[in-house]
């Protein structure tokens, strides 16, 4: 694959990629990424969730993801290995477009940094 480096490329790079390994036909959506974002950091493989853990893995996932830019920070893991976040710093008042950019960037960075574009 041709190194990927503007970040609408990442974007649409990640978005591909995840769509063919796990969509049957529909683009995958922001919060499709966010929760198998969530799934992969809940390290228990793929199975069923029911509803309350389907949101809990949605935020794992957004811990993760801001967890680098200062809002979170990784606290333990509970009994059922959960892992559990305390907030650092309270996130800020965002436009809902400006929360899709933010978001967008952090789930571009959490794949650079697991190598996902070499």
């Amino acid at each position: 694959m041709e190194k990927v480096t503007n970040l609408k490329e990442k974007w649409d790079f990640i978005v591909e990629k995840l769509t063919n390994q796990f969509a049957e036909g529909d683009e995958l959506t922001l919060d499709a990424i966010i929760y198998l974002i969530g799934v992969q950091e809940l390290g228990q493989g793929q199975r069923q969730f029911k509803k309350d853990e389907k949101i809990n893995l949605m935020h794992i996932a957004i811990c993760k993801l801001l967890e680098p830019y200062g809002y979170y920070e990784f606290d333990y893991f509970d009994n059922d290995g959960w892992p559990h976040y305390k907030t650092l710093t309270e996130l800020p008042n965002l436009k809902p477009g400006e929360q899709t950019v933010l978001m967008k960037e952090a789930i571009i960075s959490y794949f650079d940094s697991i190598s996902f574009f070499k």
